[in-house]
């Protein structure tokens, strides 16, 4: 096929600083790939090369832009993507293949689902960045006025010993019923607190907790999660693992309870394919998740995700990043009560 394959960088800015424990982001360096095929007129695709600095494996500074041209060279001379070729660049292959995938549809509906056709939404949970007591209280409050049921905390910045009055605070005011606390700890804990910590934690009725101690300590990991009274999710700890053989083995040696696959860090939409049914096979729960793209790349997983369940979504997922941005890309996408919309 007869393929053309154009770049635009784009720098988001983003409406608030979004601080984890390994820094913050005030803007987001993006790419997006237009692509063509003489075999269909008039169609256009369009995806997202949205690489996270110091998280993706292929973020590169210096190099990006080269080797992402150079990839959209061969595939012009090729006629085809390569995925194999391109497991090293999972941001580059997702924005690839979600650029294909548009040109196939011949719109933003990349799929026919219920939730493309508007008719069903999809459960997300609503996302409080890390901030002081009171930043992050107004900002739960925020989430749970909009209708949010269950709501992801970032913590690991402003100090365990507040953030655990935080998280009793919420209990006084919210029971696990009335709200679902999630926590992202983004590696924040050692591996020697890690325990202690998460048995203070254990009282207050967390659902998950995302990657306690850093990746990259497997056996430590193993440990946590096999004495950990809170369950444990994955979500570094998959970036940089490229080939089939190596997720299974990461997940049967860790066993941990989740797994959140992000495709822009995870192997974009083949290799997050690849991780589901790795986790579906050993009995672990998985949700998807944004990585802080756009609304073109926000758009690409939403759908996959409601193809890939077949519309019946059983976990709240984290596709609320959608808002972040004071730039953003127009779109079909909207955030109604607790569930993201595709409203054309």
């Amino acid at each position: 096929m007869g393929l053309h394959l154009t770049l635009r960088p784009h720098r988001l800015r983003f409406k608030e600083e979004a601080r984890t424990s390994r820094g913050s982001y005030n803007v987001h360096d993006v790419w997006y790939v237009r692509m063509t095929a003489d075999e269909l007129p008039g169609r256009e695709g369009l995806g997202e090369c949205a690489p996270l600095p110091d998280l993706s494996c292929d973020a590169l500074p210096g190099q990006y832009e080269t080797i992402l041209r150079r990839e959209c060279q061969t595939i012009e001379t090729t006629g085809h993507i390569d995925a194999e070729r391109l497991r090293p660049y999972p941001s580059m292959l997702f924005g690839l293949e979600t650029a294909w995938l548009h040109l196939q549809a011949g719109s933003p509906r990349l799929f026919d689902t219920a939730f493309s056709r508007g008719e069903a939404g999809i459960v997300i949970n609503g996302l409080v960045w890390m901030g002081d007591f009171t930043t992050m209280m107004q900002r739960l409050e925020a989430k749970l006025h909009a209708g949010f049921r269950c709501v992801k905390l970032k913590i690991g910045a402003i100090g365990f010993d507040d953030e655990l009055e935080l998280i009793r605070h919420i209990r006084r005011r919210f029971s696990a019923t009335d709200v679902e606390l999630r926590l992202d700890a983004n590696g924040a804990f050692r591996p020697d607190e890690a325990l202690g910590k998460l048995e203070q934690l254990a009282p207050y009725a967390i659902h998950s907790i995302e990657q306690p101690i850093r990746a990259g300590q497997p056996d430590a990991m193993a440990r946590v999660c096999r004495e950990s009274p809170i369950d444990i999710a994955l979500d570094e700890e998959l970036i940089g693992v490229h080939k089939p053989e190596a997720k299974r083995a990461l997940l049967e040696t860790v066993r941990p309870h989740y797994i959140i696959i992000k495709p822009s860090l995870h192997g974009a939409l083949s290799g997050a394919d690849e991780w589901a049914n790795e986790a579906q096979r050993l009995g672990i729960g998985h949700w998807m998740t944004s990585a802080l793209e756009s609304n073109v790349g926000l758009n690409a997983i939403a759908q996959w995700t409601a193809h890939h369940f077949c519309d019946a979504v059983p976990l709240p997922q984290g596709l609320g990043t959608g808002l972040l941005y004071e730039n953003n890309i127009p779109s079909p996408l909207q955030i109604i009560g607790d569930r993201l919309w595709y409203k054309t």
